[in-house]
């Protein structure tokens, strides 16, 4: 009796996957049942699914992350640039009742959504934007893309711009203002160094100018930096107030540097007076007169 039972089970589950009255359903999809023709809203879970033979005829939705490459699009920019862009498009299925019912493809027409949304988006952008300003873009096409899965039961993740491919001349003139940019912020630090160059040094004059002696000291090392170098020479005119200075500032000079009294003069002891030259003559004379023997 038992193995009457059983045998008619496993008869019944033949005949019913015979009909088609048995699917699998795997891990990643979503079964959608259609009796009669019409969708039911219930939606087969991973596992084992019981169908009515004839009746019933299920469609599996894949609900995984697709990523779907967008073609590259040619357009012009709003700054009258042709350029040349491609994209890449991640999205799911949400709802897979309506991707299964709204839309006769949903791939393929999410991928002609994505095409005319990046022509939009390079029409409305500038060269510097579609270059340097991609996440802003990037979020602005992903709306875009959205707006009408929305009503498919496709929910849009991402969409990345991934290149931007410009003529040749337009290459080469990005170049040139690259290197001009590159050349003027090199020109502004050069003029800037040598204005804080100039400030420090009409500091130092304005310094040297109240103390004359950093001058002639800084004069002093000016003198000895130039002649280290053995290959050259160097003359140098001395001016007299250097020699005055360090007459004042020496250590036997009783006057100092800054101090406005004169130095005192010492008392010396009178010179010997000097015989004039005639009358050193006259004198000679008479002794050569007085020394002859016949006088």
């Amino acid at each position: 009796m038992v193995t009457d039972i059983i045998l008619g089970f496993l008869a019944t589950i033949a005949i019913l996957t015979g009909f088609g009255g048995v699917r699998i359903v795997n891990q990643v999809e979503r079964g959608i049942v259609f009796r009669f023709g019409r969708a039911q809203k219930e939606i087969r879970r991973p596992g084992v699914a019981l169908l009515i033979p004839i009746v019933d005829r299920m469609k599996k939705v894949n609900v995984q992350i697709v990523t779907m490459p967008v073609p590259t699009q040619e357009g012009i920019t709003r700054d009258n640039v042709s350029v040349q862009v491609d994209a890449v498009a991640y999205f799911r299925v949400q709802d897979p009742l309506r991707a299964a019912v709204e839309v006769q493809n949903y791939l393929f027409a999410v991928e002609q959504v994505a095409q005319t949304s990046l022509r939009s988006i390079i029409g409305k952008s500038e060269l510097d934007d579609l270059l340097s300003n991609r996440e802003e873009l990037n979020k602005g096409l992903a709306l875009m893309i959205d707006s009408p899965a929305l009503g498919w039961g496709i929910h849009i993740d991402r969409v990345e711009i991934k290149d931007v491919t410009l003529p040749e001349s337009m290459k080469r003139s990005v170049a040139r203002q690259a290197e001009a940019e590159r050349e003027r912020r090199a020109r502004v630090i050069t003029a800037d160094g040598e204005f804080q160059a100039a400030q420090k040094l009409a500091d130092a004059s304005a310094i040297m100018a109240h103390t004359p002696s950093a001058l002639q000291l800084r004069l002093l090392q000016t003198v000895v930096e130039v002649a280290a170098e053995k290959t050259s020479t160097l003359v140098m005119p001395l001016p007299v107030e250097v020699l005055r200075f360090f007459d004042r500032g020496g250590p036997g000079s009783p006057a100092r540097e800054g101090s406005t009294e004169p130095a005192p003069v010492e008392e010396t002891a009178p010179s010997p007076q000097l015989t004039p030259p005639d009358e050193l003559t006259k004198i000679l004379g008479l002794r050569e007169t007085a020394n002859r023997p016949d006088s």
